[in-house]
């Protein structure tokens, strides 16, 4: 299995830091830790690429060479996560998506995306990747569960 991480782009506003970063020599202010941390709880045989478009553009090659794409966003992020949304479409990809933006917002992208795995992935993921595998991943996972820190 092939699957492509993506974290969409932060609009140029004063909290993206856009405007510091060059003192830095920086090209993002965030890592993509969410988008991370899922990569570490995929099977270790599965290949996996990490886009952070912040950082360097979403290429039709990346998208082509995926089975799945994971797309990770916050609500600041919507409109890259739209336009990430609709190349994934028009080539084929199928779309999993998390994180915050779509937590809150899932419904806004019925029928864009294949499978959301919603609140906690510490608690979702497992569930759907258990799914996938047998060939019988649903459409939403959601738990209210939350992973214990402590």
């Amino acid at each position: 299995m092939k699957i492509l991480l993506v974290y969409p782009k932060y609009p140029d506003t004063f909290w993206g830091f856009k405007y510091a970063l060059k003192f830095i020599s920086k090209k993002a202010s965030l890592p993509p830790l969410g988008l991370l941390t899922i990569a570490s709880m995929l099977p270790a045989e599965w290949e996996k690429r990490l886009v952070d478009i912040n950082v360097n553009p979403l290429k039709d090659k990346d998208l082509l060479w995926a089975d799945y794409v994971f797309i990770s966003a916050m609500s600041i992020q919507k409109e890259s996560v739209k336009t990430g949304i609709s190349r994934c479409k028009a080539i084929g990809d199928k779309i999993v998506a998390g994180g915050p933006l779509f937590t809150a917002t899932h419904e806004e992208f019925e029928g864009d995306v294949n499978h959301f795995v919603l609140d906690e992935a510490e608690i979702t993921l497992s569930p759907f990747l258990k799914d996938l595998e047998k060939g019988s991943a649903k459409h939403i996972y959601t738990s209210k569960q939350r992973p214990d820190i402590t």
